[in-house]
């Protein structure tokens, strides 16, 4: 049968022009490169007032300037957690299934019952990538969560926990493993690179790249090419670095990692905290220069303005700061607080600051937000859209930090007592933070903590032991349990008594 065809009528073919004009062009959806380093601490990146004046990160401090850097970010308290919040949007008490097992750091979890956000993200047509460390159970999700995956599995390769820079066993999208050798930061950033550059992905496909580097975790080991760096420097020692710590808990008191030479100068393993913290800083440097290769294969490959940067670490890293020496956990700024910076030419401001404090859970729903995509199932976090148009938007909320130790989900329901609550010598904690105020609940009985951050930004002078504080205390206190029921924390209502020092 021969088919025939007919013209359309002129008035059927203005309709059709009259359409395809009205039509508007669907735009196109932003690529994610989620920059992601370890125990990194603000302190170490130059844009940040608070950097040692010696600290030289240029090319973070670029990245900066072209986006909104957070003052106040606290993405986790330690690897684990962070990084678990950051694949589900919860805090530690709502990741169920989590569970250490085996040798430190074996863990594992049931992927029904605690499933990744990026696989949502890869059925929505997007490419999902990770590249770097992994810390969340030895499933690594390749095929599941990740079209692609070339990952240092820690979890499961527990007698390599330690080798954070050097003789990683490498698995290679989901299958072989391979030993590598070359210097890890360096060689994840050009696995990075020459995915940007599309070797590896559809071309077609908007991706997402979860980049994990190992950096800058102990043994805090440097490029050979940064080990002449910051030579000569000096710091100031902390105020509190020795113990007694006037109006801590009984718990900070006990903190000592830190010893005296012969002029009373703090050392520790026999070298001095200069020379720790130069080491620290020193490795630092490597992971500027993978900033600056990033950005440029974005611009090269003509992506740059398409593509949403964020930088962060999992958590921070205290070194003399309360004691403390390369531990994070503990709840003060200098322990847990993490660098957080966001770019994306045309979409976000250039050059501003924010001084809204903004938690690790906030960072998933904006990445869902930017990408188009309903989120898969309700997060606690808040999407930061609304900071990323205008960084001096009214932002009311304050955000929480919870420390359940090396435990999570309703595991965390029953608190532990003795050593068992203990964390690198921290005990079980609850947090919140608003721009002025910081208050810290123990989940032992000891004293609780208070900090005006805008006139004692180091955490030295506890208000919460003080009479004429005692309002705004019982404020927060308040305020902490209406958000960990919001979350439905199970331990909300299994919290030991504070030690109350102006009883009523």
């Amino acid at each position: 049968m021969r088919m025939t065809t007919q013209k359309p009528s002129r008035r059927q073919l203005f309709g059709l022009l009259a359409g395809a004009v009205a039509a508007p062009a669907q735009p196109k959806r932003p690529n994610i490169l989620f920059i992601y380093t370890d125990d990194h601490s603000y302190r170490t990146v130059s844009a940040y007032p608070e950097a040692y004046p010696w600290v030289k990160t240029p090319n973070i401090d670029a990245l900066a300037k072209e986006g909104i850097r957070f003052t106040t970010a606290y993405i986790g308290t330690w690897c684990m957690p962070s990084r678990a919040a950051l694949l589900t949007g919860h805090y530690q008490f709502g990741v169920e299934s989590m569970r250490m097992e085996g040798p430190y750091p074996g863990c594992t979890y049931d992927p029904k019952k605690c499933p990744f956000w990026p696989k949502t993200f890869r059925d929505n047509g997007y490419f999902t990538a990770q590249i770097g460390k992994w810390h969340t159970g030895t499933d690594t999700g390749f095929g599941r969560d990740w079209d692609f995956q070339l990952v240092w599995n820690r979890p499961k390769y527990t007698e390599t926990s330690t080798h954070y820079y050097y003789d990683q066993p490498i698995t290679y999208h989901g299958g072989k493993t391979e030993i590598l050798k070359r210097y890890s930061t360096d060689q994840y950033t050009d696995w990075a690179t020459d995915l940007i550059r599309g070797n590896g992905r559809h071309a077609s496909k908007p991706w997402y790249l979860w980049l994990c580097y190992g950096a800058v975790h102990g043994p805090y080991t440097p490029a050979q090419r940064h080990l002449q760096d910051y030579a000569g420097i000096d710091i100031d020692t902390p105020k509190d670095i020795f113990s007694p710590r006037p109006g801590k808990p009984d718990w900070a008191q006990k903190i000592n990692m830190w010893d005296k030479d012969a002029n009373g100068k703090p050392v520790a393993a026999g070298r001095s905290l200069i020379s720790w913290v130069r080491q620290y800083h020193q490795g630092v440097n490597a992971l500027d220069e993978s900033v600056k290769k990033l950005i440029d294969a974005l611009r090269e490959t003509k992506q740059l303005e398409n593509t949403l940067v964020i930088f962060t670490s999992d958590q921070g890293l205290a070194f003399g700061q309360h004691g403390f020496r390369g531990v994070k956990i503990a709840a003060y700024d200098s322990n847990i607080r993490s660098p957080l910076i966001f770019s994306m030419p045309g979409r976000i401001p250039k050059g501003k600051v924010c001084t809204a404090p903004v938690a690790g859970v906030d960072l998933v729903p904006t990445m869902f937000q930017f990408a188009g995509i309903e989120k898969p199932w309700p997060m606690h976090g808040r999407d930061l859209s609304p900071l990323l148009k205008n960084p001096d938007a009214e932002w009311p909320y304050p955000v929480i930090i919870p420390a359940t130790g090396q435990t999570f989900g309703s595991d965390t329901n029953k608190i532990p007592t003795g050593a068992a609550v203990l964390h690198g010598g921290v005990p079980w904690y609850v947090m919140i933070r608003e721009r002025k105020y910081k208050y810290v609940r123990p989940l032992v009985t000891d004293l609780e903590e208070l900090y005006d951050m805008e006139k004692d930004p180091d955490e030295l002078d506890n208000l919460a032991i003080k009479r004429e504080h005692q309002t705004t205390l019982k404020r927060l206190r308040a305020a902490l349990i209406v958000e960990l029921r919001r979350h439905k924390a199970g331990f909300v209502e299994n919290m030991p008594p504070v030690r109350e020092t102006f009883p009523t």
